[in-house]
């Protein structure tokens, strides 16, 4: 989902979440204080007002539902338009740039939709709406966003001493023991990085958790997908911050071409380079890549998030798709006329 992607990438920080698709990753940026505190505030109205709609829908007013549910997109889809200033800025991200700005229309559509009355849409705002429930106790209890940090930290740091870098660990700018401490006088760029909690993948985390927890099947296998693409994010993530991490200092990305290139079209500092091609470039790409990989494993244990992936794709190409029939087999069919069961959603019993 383009208008549910991004995350934090300032100078010398590695922070951005490995899939970055997905809706809190935004948050992040505003939490760790490198974009604006107002973005922050208003995806958590926007947050706050998914969960109104989902409970008035629960009560069974669909009307008023529908109506909250829209602003509710209507905000998300501002919020994200605030955020471009940052990601075209100081970020220097041209695809969270691009991204952003894809946001806007996307999400007055979707909120749009929703008021003229596609009830389906509601799934999809319950997944956001959950992302939500998952990212907000990390965020906003202290000794669990510490631990989450220092932690991820810890592991990144183990990761480049089984590649024979031993820098340390020292406590950053940001107050967490999460900064790695080269040298600058015996690395070729002379900066580091430490991690923030965009480099945690805890916004990845709840993208899938958001979408495993909107539909319904049975509890073993939600928990097994959960599982699943908990850990892949993980250990993704984990060699991902090793790479940043490295590439940064070690000026793995400092060729010359390269940093003329930066320096004269992009807007970067020289000593920047190995930094922004690593993460904004190199590290985003892949990112992509294994969204969908993860995407697929979750989705043949959980062939029910296709249902809020079918209406995000409705709202992007206005087609109908039904990617149950278009993903089944003759021996493993995803119907719930021919195989695994799964609960269909009002909008299906009317097609």
């Amino acid at each position: 989902m383009p208008f549910a992607t991004a995350a934090t990438g300032a100078a010398s920080v590695v922070g951005y979440d490995l899939v970055g698709s997905a809706t809190l990753s935004p948050v992040l940026a505003a939490a760790e204080g490198t974009a604006p505190s107002s973005s922050g505030l208003l995806a958590w109205v926007a947050i706050g007002a998914f969960l109104g709609a989902l409970l008035l829908s629960s009560r069974g007013y669909r009307g008023p539902a529908r109506y909250l549910g829209a602003g509710a997109w209507i905000a998300f889809g501002v919020f994200w338009l605030t955020m471009v200033p940052y990601y075209y800025g100081e970020a220097q991200s041209p695809l969270k740039t691009i991204l952003g700005l894809l946001a806007l229309p996307l999400c007055l559509y979707t909120g749009y939709l929703l008021w003229a009355g596609r009830d389906s849409l509601l799934v999809l705002t319950k997944a956001v709406a959950c992302m939500g429930l998952i990212y907000l106790p990390v965020e906003t209890i202290p000794f669990v966003k510490t631990w989450l940090i220092e932690t991820t930290a810890a592991q990144t740091h183990f990761g480049m001493e089984l590649l024979g870098y031993s820098p340390g660990l020292i406590e950053g700018s940001n107050g967490y023991v999460s900064k790695f401490g080269f040298d600058p006088d015996e690395t070729v760029t002379g900066r580091t990085t430490y991690i923030v909690l965009a480099c945690t993948g805890i916004g990845s985390m709840a993208i899938f958790g958001g979408l495993i927890a909107a539909v319904k099947a049975p509890l073993k296998r939600k928990a097994t997908a959960f599982a699943l693409a908990v850990g892949v994010i993980w250990f993704l993530n984990l060699v991902r911050n090793v790479f940043i991490g490295l590439a940064s200092p070690w000026g793995w990305f400092q060729q010359d071409w390269l940093v003329s290139f930066m320096t004269t079209y992009m807007g970067a500092e020289a000593s920047r380079v190995s930094f922004l091609v690593a993460h904004n470039y190199i590290a985003q790409s892949l990112s992509i890549v294994a969204l969908v990989g993860i995407t697929y494993l979750v989705v043949k244990i959980l062939p029910e998030i296709l249902t809020p992936l079918e209406e995000a794709l409705f709202v992007l190409t206005g087609t109908e798709y039904d990617l149950f029939e278009a993903l089944a087999t003759e021996d493993a069919p995803a119907r719930a006329d021919g195989g695994p069961e799964r609960e269909q959603t009002d909008h299906e019993r009317e097609r």
